[in-house]
């Protein structure tokens, strides 16, 4: 997936201690020791907004619940519509400014809004003219379907991440924008406002936008996102790791409880993580690693699934990294690497499973590599059918489940490889899940799998072609769209 504009800035190492905010307004030189040597750094000249000349049509009012140190910003925001006009919430953008720790690449997330996280975008960028760790900022964007404000009122409360994609501890004591003693909501001059392009709230520094990573420019006039499709779920896998909060509000789950597949009772939390992902289409990917001595309790399995049951019909799709042999230690494993769809229930009555299933080495006595295609009707009487793809499949590949018209096809990058009738159609709705295990344990001796996964893209009830799932992607990449999820679910 392209980089989601500005998603991936390094910052350059600094400590310089920020002086008072308001001290900001004008030039300020502050001596600091960069890291490696003792240059001095240039913080940028600000500019006060139009709150001092008058009533501005926004206030921007935040707060944290974070320390200054730790795994993630957490800045709170809200916007107010102080204006005698209704507010189009697509014409508002939000820059939160920051500062270096070294030269990490930076990510963010939306963990809640009452506007919904598929209405939020957020992209990464700088400034120049401002100093090698100043003038970098958050900026915050709306859909179409984040609706409007009334005179008087307030976006609610939008709780956003901001985290170094090595998963080092950030450090925001210089953070422009960061106050750690605002706990409770307040007004807050160190977020900038912008309405229809127009500058209306907030201080902001000069200079003027730079090229921010692949992405170019950052704009402020910019057209707003479209409103996210109806029936689609769409993420890029922007976590911190497996107890981010923005995990599970987003329908995630990683599985922690008993039973198999592969070694029973070896599921882990461990093995999950979100690593910069520098080959892979996006900012980062989704890793699901599995670790071995050989015996059972030296043993961790992987799997991340959705939390509801939101496949049933339509395109599912995901962009996966296969490997053939193990990251470290000997290979001769019999690993899976899956992809599915399955019922909450495995001993439901309308029981339906989806499965690819990639065994570099084999599995269950049939050799290896294959790519195991196949569609259950009923887990406990055997009932499937199943197609072997003999082929080596390290690196990225798109793996597509297309359910309509009573018949489910699987194809892997544009290319059809089994279809199976109307039997074996989806008679409920199913969990999605990605997982990494082993059948067996061979041999002893330490060894580690990793599985990567870029994106994962679901439109409900319609067939929708490889190109036009990349054109797709491509467009919530573009807008800094990270999560989407407009899919109804069935009143329970």
């Amino acid at each position: 997936m392209p980089p989601r504009q500005g998603a991936s800035v390094s910052r350059s190492s600094r400590k310089a201690r920020r002086r008072g905010w308001n001290a900001l307004k004008v030039l300020l030189l502050v001596g600091a020791l960069a890291v490696g040597g003792g240059a001095f750094v240039l913080y940028p000249k600000w500019r006060s907004g139009p709150a001092a000349h008058g009533s501005a049509d926004l206030t921007v009012r935040y707060r944290t619940d974070a320390p200054a140190t730790g795994a993630a910003a957490k800045p709170w925001l809200e916007v107010i519509n102080n204006s005698k006009k209704t507010v189009a919430l697509s014409d508002v953008t939000l820059r939160y400014y920051f500062s270096a720790d070294d030269a990490s690449a930076y990510g963010s997330n939306c963990v809640q809004s009452a506007l919904g996280c598929s209405n939020i975008t957020a992209k990464i960028g700088m400034l120049t003219g401002s100093g090698p760790t100043s003038g970098h900022y958050l900026q915050i964007g709306f859909t179409a379907a984040a609706g409007s404000l009334e005179p008087g009122k307030t976006s609610q409360g939008i709780g956003l991440q901001l985290f170094r994609l090595d998963h080092k501890e950030l450090n925001q004591a210089n953070d422009l924008s960061f106050d750690a003693k605002s706990t409770h909501y307040a007004p807050s001059k160190r977020v900038a406002a912008y309405l229809g392009g127009k500058h209306v709230w907030g201080d902001e520094p000069s200079g003027s936008d730079a090229a921010a990573g692949q992405g170019g420019p950052l704009s402020v006039t910019a057209p707003a996102a479209a409103a996210p499709p109806a029936g689609v779920m769409f993420d890029d896998f922007s976590y911190t790791g497996p107890d981010d909060p923005a995990l599970a509000s987003n329908g995630w789950q990683v599985r922690t409880g008993q039973g198999g597949p592969g070694i029973k009772d070896t599921w882990s939390t461990a093995g999950i993580s979100f690593p910069a992902e520098g080959t892979a289409k996006a900012g980062q990917s989704l890793q699901l690693q599995v670790t071995s001595d050989g015996t059972a309790k030296g043993t961790q399995q992987s799997e991340l699934q959705t939390s509801k049951p939101y496949f049933f019909t339509g395109t599912l799709a995901a962009r996966v990294y296969f490997s053939d042999k193990p990251t470290s230690g000997r290979n001769g494993d019999h690993i899976n690497e899956s992809f599915f769809a399955i019922s909450p229930d495995h001993k439901s009555a309308q029981y339906s499973e989806l499965d690819y299933e990639y065994m570099p080495n084999g599995g269950w006595g049939a050799p290896g590599p294959k790519l195991d295609t196949t569609s259950w009707r009923n887990s406990t009487n055997n009932d499937r059918v199943t197609k072997a793809q003999k082929d080596k499949l390290e690196g990225w590949h798109i793996l597509m489940i297309t359910a309509v018209n009573g018949s489910v096809t699987y194809s892997m990058d544009g290319r059809e490889l089994f279809t199976s009738d109307s039997k074996y159609f989806p008679r409920e709705r199913m969990n999605i899940h990605f997982s990494a295990w082993l059948v067996d344990l061979p041999f002893q001796g330490p060894r580690t799998w990793d599985m990567r996964v870029d994106w994962l893209y679901y439109q409900a009830e319609k067939a929708v072609p490889t190109a036009e799932v990349e054109k797709a992607v491509k467009g919530f990449s573009t807008n800094g769209t990270a999560y989407v999820n407009t899919v109804a679910l069935p009143k329970s």
